[in-house]
């Protein structure tokens, strides 16, 4: 029986027992922090965006007794300098980045764990590093395809929330209503961080409406610095069509890492990364159990999000510990 009093909850709040900076090159500096059992099964917690950085939060969906669980900013982001730079920055980078966590730390094998532009930056890092994953647990699957791209930034989302939308593109002319990310991506180029603030906190707010069923803020907008940092970076990644060799590169390359077990949880009125992209991904991808969340949007804080992320992370301590 699924309902509110029997849902799964967060682990309590847990500190860090580790915080340290790994130089990745190109001028980039990462910010890496531990919790947890330091000889537990390790995971590796991807954050959403681009551009997000981390919280506290993302610490509490692993059992802290069971879980070595590692976590860091992406680069641009959040604690990792520089902040907010899109030089020596693509998804090839950040998956590297990963790898040289992996190695930094002394990992052999891991789970890998993303929601959002997490789940995205997951599967690229699982058809490049298959043997260095046990299992992947991904939430609001989104693979940066154009079709993905042009629902919320072109048309689709747009007809649900008409008045979050006008709000969007209120500041844009006419002609650079046309495309929406290429108008902004060029806007927040602005060198200046508080001549481009008014764009950044736009770009923000229209994601931020739409992310909860519930239509909670989102932390994002609390912060004038990490509004500016993901909307700087959602638009450069965007514009740029997540830097993939080609249109649905992810989907295609499902062969590569189809063995690994996988659980996919998803908000079944998730506006922001619709459900198709997950069940297409699930229907490509035998040893991935899909759970779709019937009461739930895109947020990873919403009560069966959570319910079935902790559940996930339970059943892979479970099977690996």
């Amino acid at each position: 029986m699924d309902t509110a009093y029997s849902r799964r909850l967060l682990y309590p709040p847990i500190r860090p027992s580790r915080a340290s900076r790994l130089a990745v090159g190109d001028g980039h500096e990462l910010y890496l922090e531990e919790c947890g059992r330091p000889d537990g099964l390790p995971v590796i917690a991807l954050h959403g965006g681009p551009g997000g950085g981390i919280s506290p939060a993302l610490r509490r969906f692993f059992d802290p007794a069971r879980y070595r669980i590692i976590l860091f900013d992406q680069r641009g982001c959040g604690r990792s300098t520089p902040h907010g730079a899109l030089n020596a920055n693509t998804t090839a980078d950040l998956v590297a980045d990963i790898e040289r966590i992996r190695a930094a730390l002394g990992v052999d094998k891991w789970v890998v764990f993303g929601g959002s532009w997490g789940a995205t930056l997951a599967l690229a890092y699982a058809r490049e590093h298959a043997a260095q994953c046990l299992g992947l647990i991904l939430r609001g699957v989104f693979t940066c395809r154009q079709v993905e791209l042009d629902w919320f930034y072109r048309h689709g989302a747009n007809m649900l929330f008409p008045d979050m939308w006008e709000r969007l593109i209120g500041p844009l002319s006419e002609a650079e209503r046309g495309d929406v990310v290429k108008a902004y991506y060029e806007r927040l180029l602005e060198p200046d961080v508080v001549r481009r603030r008014p764009d950044a906190l736009a770009w923000a707010r229209w994601e931020s409406a739409l992310i909860s069923l519930g239509g909670e803020p989102a932390s994002q907008l609390a912060d004038p610095l990490r509004a500016d940092a993901l909307a700087r970076m959602e638009t450069h990644y965007f514009f740029h069509k997540g830097f993939f060799e080609h249109d649905g590169a992810l989907l295609d390359s499902v062969p590569q890492f189809k063995h690994l077990p996988g659980i996919i949880v998803q908000g079944r009125y998730d506006v922001v990364t619709p459900p198709q992209t997950a069940w297409s991904l699930a229907r490509e991808w035998p040893r991935a159990r899909l759970r779709m969340i019937p009461d739930a949007g895109h947020a990873a804080g919403e009560p069966g999000i959570v319910d079935g992320l902790v559940r996930a992370t339970d059943s892979f301590a479970d099977q690996f510990s």
